[in-house]
């Protein structure tokens, strides 16, 4: 008898073993995860081509003169000669809007910062992608539209500079609490587009003036080892609005790893487009196959599904620690948009948030423009094995305007000093299995 228990509990064993490697190997929607996605080599900077130190082309190591034009010049050289690397030596280099040409790099050596100019002239306007629209806008600090094989990388800052954008933004919504986040005029810290096979290592993004990092309709992108804080240990007391960390806003292939992100705003947040017909706006879309591992989030929400997103697929965030985030996840569903969030995991979570998992309606700064209400659903979301002290557990709302179903908790050890509320009987198939709350078994 004492045999077979234990050829029963190797038998076990063995099953969950292959089931948790299965599941490392697989999307939550069954395809196979790209071998693409374990590659996590930083790109070598001497195999990047020609090195263009931006002092040695007129640019002046001097923190107080804006020089945006001279270092384009040399963005524009290295283009023109068939591409290389823009290495920002040390010292601090003041600049507006950079536009990255084809073949060219950003490296930003030890003790070098790259800081973005406060003055909004200093910006260009031009057809961008913003809160879920391309329209007319501001330029980034920097700027890569439509590359392949686009890298920024060294262990150097890219400094946002936003002490005086948050003034203001906070100044204007003083005066009109309806003001927007596009009705104060400020860049965004760094905005990819239209383009493959980027990385992004090693630096640190701070104190963006908006949102810090937004990739649009990007395939083949690697965020790895990247540092991103705004509004936080920057000597004020001074919140930064709007300041997401990452933004991934049509973008498919994605791996988000070994970062640290603590922003005054969403940490990690999905768009991808907003209104009544976004579902059919082909400047819209999904973001799909994404992993999201290894990183801690901090004082923020750690992912958000929305406001302005439509379509999410394959989603996994895993391995990552919490400390003080609003939400482990957060899915915020727009009135007058058609979203649908499905095959999301969410697995080996430990630390601190206000909120595990919470869902509701957006209630700001919505229009349908005189259409009628769509539906929107949100299924195949799986969390496990997870071990998080928070205050609320679940805070998922009731809504007319979506359907939820195929919820599945397991293996989660939770501490909650809001207590526990699963009387969630609007959600259809939800599974709760192996669910500790406040060191009592759960039932359903």
């Amino acid at each position: 008898m004492q045999y077979i228990k234990k050829f029963i509990f190797v038998l076990v064993v063995l099953f969950v073993f292959t089931a948790l490697k299965t599941a490392a190997q697989t999307f939550p929607d069954g395809t196979a995860i790209p071998a693409w996605f374990s590659d996590t080599k930083i790109v070598s900077f001497n195999a990047l081509g020609k090195k263009y130190n931006i002092t040695d082309y007129g640019v002046r190591n001097d923190s107080t003169i804006v020089q945006t034009e001279t270092i384009q010049a040399v963005i524009d050289k290295a283009a023109g000669s068939g591409g290389g690397v823009i290495v920002i030596p040390k010292g601090v280099f003041l600049s507006g809007s950079l536009f990255f040409k084809p073949r060219t790099h950003l490296y930003l050596e030890t003790g070098a910062t790259l800081k973005c100019s406060d003055r909004i002239s200093d910006f260009k306007i031009v057809t961008t992608r913003i809160e879920g629209q391309s329209l007319k806008y501001f330029a980034a600090l920097v700027n890569a539209d439509g590359l392949d094989g686009f890298s920024i990388s060294g262990g150097g800052i890219i400094n946002g500079n936003g002490l005086n954008y948050w003034k203001a933004f906070w100044l204007r919504r003083q005066w009109n609490p309806k003001c927007t986040n596009m009705d104060e005029q400020r860049p965004r810290l760094l905005f990819v587009s239209n383009s493959k096979n980027v990385q992004v290592s090693g630096v640190q993004l701070l104190n963006s003036p908006f949102w810090t990092s937004h990739y649009y309709k990007c395939e083949n992108l690697k965020i790895i080892g990247v540092q991103i804080r705004a509004g936080t240990n920057n000597g004020s007391d001074v919140r930064a609005p709007s300041s997401d960390g990452i933004d991934l806003d049509v973008c498919q292939n994605v791996l988000i790893k070994d970062c640290y992100i603590s922003v005054n705003d969403d940490g990690i947040c999905l768009k991808g487009g907003k209104g009544p017909t976004a579902d059919k706006d082909p400047n819209n879309g999904a973001n799909r196959n994404i992993i999201i591992e290894d990183n801690t989030i901090e004082n923020c929400p750690s992912l958000t599904l929305g406001s302005e997103s439509v379509f999410t697929r394959n989603v996994i965030m895993r391995h990552c620690t919490v400390k003080n985030t609003s939400h482990v996840l957060l899915l915020k569903m727009r009135p007058d948009t058609p979203q649908q969030h499905e095959d999301v995991w969410v697995e080996n979570i430990t630390g601190t948030a206000r909120s595990f998992f919470s869902i509701g309606p957006w209630t700001q700064f919505f229009d349908l423009k005189g259409q009628p209400e769509p539906h929107s659903s949100a299924r195949h979301i799986t969390f496990r094995n997870c071990t998080v002290q928070c205050n609320d557990f679940l805070n998922i709302k009731p809504s007319k305007q979506y359907s939820l179903s195929d919820f599945s908790l397991e293996n989660l050890n939770i501490m909650a000093s809001g207590g526990t509320n699963i009387a969630l009987d609007f959600i259809k198939n939800f599974s709760l299995k192996n669910i500790r709350v406040n060191d009592k078994q759960l039932a359903k």
